[in-house]
């Protein structure tokens, strides 16, 4: 079969979730597949020379993969697919690569056209568009009204959602029927060994305290961040554990002007540090540094850094709410993230309950030997084989 994937996801320059969803599914899926061949689309007015190195990823290099660029202006391009439907991006492939394809599979949502005859896959991470949209801003919002998720969905053959619960929204929410769609769990990459002296080197590049919280992921409201500066000061004021810093570690998402503002004017804004993006070769290392990880999150499809977290031995107190009770188990402390009170109070319990820390932290390591890139790409790859 020749399966086309759209790639754009990997012209981001940060290693996001998404990337690192479409990169190691597709990593995974060309390790055992040699049969089919694949198209792997993306688009740049400007030339891009090394995708999907974008992302500092290493490129495919594979005998049944071709890249297929295109280089038209994207406003232009995704304003023509958008409302006439041109050009159809397997037509595009067709002309120019002489191939006929029979499956286009997009790994997250985007602007595209496509032809009625040739099966189409989308994965859904999340509906955090349509539940949610008080957690984007004005350009975001526009941007999702553009591409119109829900509708989108319906014009897709087979869907693959990354949770039961992502799977549950689109059945109660957009009413997309059950049996047209798949739940496939994202995986989660093994755990480098780590020496002291280079966990000494990451604490002195980011400046790091000798004992803090962290927070890991994009600084937005979704993310509760706010929240989590809350909780800290009740850690000072109502449970007297003054000794920990809070290290808030991410790039700058949509809205993030509060959690600063709200930082700085917090009574224990001295012990609050921002690290901005951290590189994804440090990731690990700055886990395994934390005390615990805080990550009371509204809303997520899935869930990559508790895991993350919990595959550097530490302890962490997540969400119930969405997708994060069912990935996380009794290997997180769950708590309700519209409740300061229970979050800070759950954060002290895992720095005063040495027990309970190493109960957390053992359920932690059985957890994530569950969630395993190779078999999320098998699995996807049955998908695309039907």
């Amino acid at each position: 079969m020749n399966i086309g994937i759209d790639i754009r996801p990997l012209m981001e320059r940060h290693q996001t979730g998404v990337v690192v969803y479409t990169y190691e599914v597709l990593k995974n899926i060309l390790a055992d597949d040699r049969e089919n061949n694949y198209f792997l689309f993306f688009n740049s007015f400007k030339k891009i020379k090394h995708l999907p190195a974008q992302a500092g990823l290493p490129k495919f290099d594979c005998p049944n993969v071709t890249y297929c660029e295109f280089r038209y202006p994207n406003k232009f391009f995704n304003l023509a697919m958008k409302f006439f439907g041109w050009p159809k991006v397997d037509k595009l492939i067709n002309k120019k690569y002489n191939t006929n394809l029979d499956i286009f599979w997009m790994p997250n949502w985007q602007f595209i056209a496509l032809s009625k005859k040739i099966k189409k896959i989308l994965t859904v991470h999340d509906l955090s568009p349509v539940l949610c949209p008080e957690f984007f801003s004005k350009k975001r919002k526009l941007w999702h009204k553009f591409i119109n998720p829900a509708k989108l969905c319906k014009t897709f053959d087979q869907l693959i959602a990354v949770s039961k619960n992502t799977k549950n929204d689109l059945v109660n929410t957009l009413s997309i029927p059950e049996e047209k769609i798949k739940v496939v769990y994202s995986g989660l990459n093994s755990r480098p060994e780590t020496q002291n002296s280079q966990l000494e080197t990451i604490k002195t590049k980011y400046n790091l305290p000798d004992s803090f919280i962290l927070y890991l992921g994009t600084l937005e409201p979704r993310k509760n961040i706010i929240g989590i500066i809350k909780a800290f000061e009740k850690l000072n004021s109502k449970f007297l554990i003054p000794n920990s810093s809070l290290v808030l570690a991410g790039p700058r998402g949509w809205l993030y002007e509060d959690i600063y503002r709200v930082a700085k004017q917090s009574p224990a804004a001295d012990k609050i540090q921002f690290i901005n993006y951290v590189d994804n070769k440090d990731k690990f290392d700055l886990y395994k540094l934390a005390k615990l990880f805080v990550f009371p999150s509204f809303y997520e499809g899935f869930g990559f850094p508790p895991l993350e977290a919990m595959s550097a031995d530490t302890p962490v107190v997540a969400s119930l709410s969405s997708s994060l009770g069912e990935i996380l188990k009794d290997a997180a402390l769950l708590i309700d993230p519209y409740n300061i009170n229970e979050i800070a109070t759950a954060i002290a319990q895992i720095l005063t309950d040495e027990k309970l820390k190493n109960k957390l932290i053992e359920n932690g390591k059985k957890l994530t030997r569950k969630y395993s890139w190779k078999k999320c790409g098998q699995e996807v790859l049955e998908i695309l084989n039907k």
